[in-house]
């Protein structure tokens, strides 16, 4: 039987008690060589929801996973007219007041980086420049037979010609860009092949059960090992792909401090959580250091 990815997590011990003073985040970034981990929760003032806070799409929606989406051309099916349907919304999102925090510490030089496990590419559209994407981006998709890599834009551009008309309502968006829509809603919807060699086209972006490439697990272990701190944004920590580099920096000695409203699987190794939401925490913090964000 075919192991199903971790989607949720219950605390089974004792965490410690969140606060609203952001004041020791102020400090971190006061001392720089910072390195921000985001998840979710940073996008979700910017309309696209997390998978797990309040009104989580899991809920709802379980994501697609890397075997299901190769096994079966029906689910391959399922995942694009959900997901190109999806981009339409997705891709009119823009930043919110916690991306733009974030793009203001690293010009005034704060930070050692960014790892986002988004795919949304909210931090790039902020201004910040030194990201790395744990999870990929859907706006580059890559063919599974050869490996070209191509721009969503022009994909989204060849599925509206081939499924002219198709212009169902979405119940719901998720943090991956997959809209919550029934089998009768996708209908006979048309998938496009790679131009180069007429292969299996994926979002360049790492589905649930699929690992992260080893180079970009390494490039993010380089970064929290070069890190003063590391600050956690809106993320649950569920998953080991993000939560392996606060047990990284614990171990080491480094000091972690998170923003996110609830519980994570990483406030253990914290030395803080700070219960507010992040727009108004990174605003704060930013006013203590006398910085503006820009709109």
């Amino acid at each position: 039987m075919r192991m199903r990815p971790t989607l949720s997590w219950t605390p089974t011990e004792d965490l410690p008690p969140g606060t609203t003073d952001p004041a020791p985040v102020t400090d971190a970034l006061s001392a720089g060589g910072v390195l921000v981990l985001s998840g979710a929760g940073i996008s979700t003032e910017s309309g696209i929801p997390d998978y797990r806070g309040e009104g989580g799409s899991l809920g709802r929606h379980t994501p697609m996973t890397y075997q299901d989406f190769t096994a079966s051309a029906q689910a391959r099916r399922r995942y694009w007219a959900r997901s190109h349907l999806g981009w339409r919304t997705f891709g009119r999102a823009r930043p919110n007041a916690g991306h733009r925090a974030v793009a203001a510490f690293e010009r005034e030089g704060l930070l050692s980086g960014v790892i986002t496990q988004n795919v949304d590419g909210l931090h790039q559209s902020a201004g910040s420049e030194d990201v790395v994407e744990l999870h990929g981006s859907l706006a580059r998709v890559v063919c599974l037979s050869c490996g070209a890599v191509s721009s969503r834009r022009e994909l989204a551009e060849r599925l509206e010609e081939a499924n002219a008309g198709f212009e169902p309502v979405a119940a719901g968006i998720n943090p991956d860009g997959d809209a919550d829509l029934s089998d009768e809603q996708v209908g006979d919807f048309r998938v496009m092949a790679c131009v180069v060699c007429d292969g299996i086209l994926k979002p360049d972006v790492v589905f649930f059960g699929e690992s992260v490439p080893a180079q970009r697990v390494e490039q993010c272990r380089q970064k929290v090992r070069e890190a003063t701190s590391l600050l956690v944004l809106g993320s649950s920590l569920t998953v080991m792909s993000g939560l392996r580099f606060v047990r990284q920096a614990a171990q080491a000695g480094t000091p972690v401090l998170i923003v996110n409203r609830d519980p994570t699987r990483g406030d253990q190794h914290a030395l803080t959580r700070v219960e507010l939401p992040l727009g108004a925490a990174l605003t704060t913090v930013a006013d203590h250091l006398g910085m503006s964000i820009d709109d």
